[in-house]
């Protein structure tokens, strides 16, 4: 005899569970929706990036694209969200990732500016008061192309007056550059938040590196962190201070130095490792060469 009881109560068991993962399925759907304006956000970080070029290719750093993403980072965001790590970037594809990348950032950060500057530098730190000028330049480029207020000028002591200048006044000479010198063991240490996905590091005393520039303006960009020391910052063979890049949590992309010069010069900067017990490292990103954007000078807090 059919057991009529028992497929009743199988049915009445399937139809509750059926309720309850429709309960649990329709929060994350409602989860997915775009932050607010992200169109508006997209279209202007293409048009800083690439002037909304889907073909374009930074022959220094390996970012393609229109929104110029690093080709690791394209490895693991397009398999997080298309699930495939070698996916062609055409695109659709790059629209794809991007937007759900920047749906990620903007839910994390909560606002355009400080998504903006993770763009760029790779640095979650919302306050711009903690973000170089050339960061602050960028996303005030992009807050302008959205048609959406930028950040304010971050304060400073009193000076003469200096003429101002778009962002395409600093130039960028990261640690591949031919004119950056190395003298001592400097390794390589890769991370998809670095610049060009590489920085060069040392943590003997004593090894240094030097770059000689012309321009009015030079930051030193890098990494700060819990294992990151200390070293001697030389402006044309003169000592400057004893930076210090100690932070309490990994930061792959700070100002470590930053200073201006009163006009456009010659000038060499040298970095000096100490080999700091204990936190001995000291990384190299990429050094910032103004002509006529000045760079307010914040080095790294001590201890």
């Amino acid at each position: 005899m059919p057991d009529v009881i028992g497929r009743v109560r199988a049915t009445a068991t399937a139809t509750i569970t059926a309720i309850l993962l429709a309960a649990l399925i329709v929060p994350s759907i409602t989860q997915a929706v775009d932050p607010p304006n992200i169109d508006h956000f997209m279209a202007a970080l293409g048009s800083v990036e690439s002037n909304g070029r889907y073909d374009a290719v930074n022959a220094t750093s390996g970012a393609f694209g229109k929104y110029q993403i690093m080709p690791a980072s394209w490895a693991a965001w397009s398999l997080r969200y298309l699930g495939n790590a070698n996916a062609e970037p055409t695109p659709a594809n790059q629209e794809d990732v991007a937007r759900h990348k920047i749906t990620a950032l903007y839910n994390w950060l909560g606002n355009w500016p400080a998504v903006a500057h993770w763009w760029l530098t790779g640095d979650g730190d919302p306050d711009p008061n903690h973000w170089s000028a050339f960061a602050r330049q960028y996303v005030n480029r992009v807050m302008a192309a959205m048609g959406a207020p930028g950040i304010p000028t971050k304060p400073s002591t009193p000076s003469a007056p200096r003429p101002s200048a778009s962002a395409a006044a600093i130039t960028v000479f990261d640690e591949s550059n031919d004119a950056v010198q190395f003298s001592g063991g400097w390794g390589a240490a890769e991370f998809a938040g670095y610049l060009g996905g590489q920085v060069r590091y040392a943590v003997a005393a004593r090894t240094s590196v030097w770059f000689d520039f012309t321009g009015d303006s030079i930051a030193w960009i890098g990494p700060k962190g819990p294992t990151r020391g200390q070293a001697r910052l030389y402006l044309d063979d003169v000592l400057v201070r004893t930076v210090d890049v100690y932070a309490p949590s990994f930061r792959p992309r700070a100002v470590l130095f930053s200073t201006s010069f009163d006009r456009v010069g010659s000038h060499r900067i040298r970095i000096e490792v100490l080999g700091t017990p204990g936190r001995p490292t000291i990384a190299l990103d990429e050094f910032d060469v103004g002509d006529s954007v000045p760079i307010t000078s914040d080095g790294a807090p001590a201890g």
